[in-house]
């Protein structure tokens, strides 16, 4: 379950980009080197030849604190944090680390700022990317409410295309070209467009056919909490083995009057068992309702 690569984008403020890099390059003990582009991205180099950046994002809230109120700020108050590729047991300690230390430098969130996770997409196969697309589509609901979504996060993380999901499964796609001709079927605009419209969904296929053939999920809310960002991407994780591994997967939505029991069992069946996961359970159905232990009892 957690084998993929996977990358992540943080997106906070609270600190300005110069600062955010300055704690950054000491917590990794590596070497920085500011871009001055478009991004006006810093990079911090490490000794195992990986790079971090530090860059600016146009949909952030830009705040700060001044004598313990937020408030408006400038531009170079817009930090996201790009993670380089990273495997879950060899570096999820390193990252949420890095987390704690630049929330303890200042960095926060607000409702402009997302997290989005980039699953390494070289295993995928159109039965999978299916199965991914279904899962997605069952669970949209769920999702939504356990994860609490920001509305002003709406536009960059919408629900699955209800229209794509049924051509998906009436046509059933055998072939990636199949796939990628419905994900785009809709769309006026050129497909290599790295900002195309299609990219913001919870689930995002627009970088898996374009750019990095990464798969994007983008429904997670930002956190510069160790814990919520280490369960968001063990999610991403189960669910990318889900689709990998499940012979087929629909795209009905069940009814349950628990959500909370309801989110509780999904979890179990995709993997998240035992006390290492117990967390990351307790963080995914916080906001839900209903009882974790009884089907049929309200909490």
């Amino acid at each position: 379950m957690l084998t993929t690569k996977f990358g992540i984008e943080i997106e906070f403020t609270g600190i300005t980009r110069a600062k955010a890099a300055e704690v950054t390059v000491a917590f990794l003990n590596g070497t920085i080197e500011r871009t001055h582009d478009y991004y006006d991205a810093y990079k911090i180099h490490t000794s195992d030849g990986r790079t971090w950046k530090l860059m600016s994002d146009g949909s952030i809230n830009c705040q700060h604190k001044v004598s313990g109120r937020t408030v408006s700020a400038g531009r170079d108050y817009s930090v996201e944090l790009v993670s380089p590729i990273l495997a879950y047991q060899e570096d999820i300690e390193t990252l949420q680390e890095l987390v704690r230390v630049l929330r303890r430098a200042g960095g926060f969130a607000n409702n402009s700022c997302g997290i989005h996770i980039h699953l390494n997409g070289a295993d995928h196969t159109p039965r999978s990317i299916r199965n991914f697309i279904n899962i997605v589509a069952s669970k949209n609901d769920l999702f939504y409410k356990a994860l609490q979504i920001a509305p002003e996060r709406m536009n960059y993380c919408k629900k699955m295309d209800s229209l794509l999901v049924e051509k998906v499964n009436n046509r059933k796609p055998k072939t990636m070209e199949a796939i990628e001709k419905l994900w785009y079927e809709g769309y006026s605009e050129s497909t290599r467009q790295h900002y195309h419209k299609s990219r913001y969904h919870f689930l995002n296929l627009h970088s898996f056919f374009t750019g990095n053939h990464t798969v994007e999920l983008r429904g997670f809310n930002s956190e510069l909490h160790a814990g919520k960002v280490r369960s968001y991407i063990v999610l991403s994780l189960a669910l990318n083995n889900q689709a990998l591994t499940q012979k087929c997967a629909s795209s009905k939505k069940p009814q349950t009057d628990n959500e909370k029991f309801a989110m509780r069992t999904y979890l179990n069946r995709i993997g998240f068992i035992g006390e290492e996961f117990a967390n990351c359970r307790e963080h995914l159905t916080a906001h839900l309702d209903g009882s974790a232990a009884w089907r049929f009892r309200a909490a």
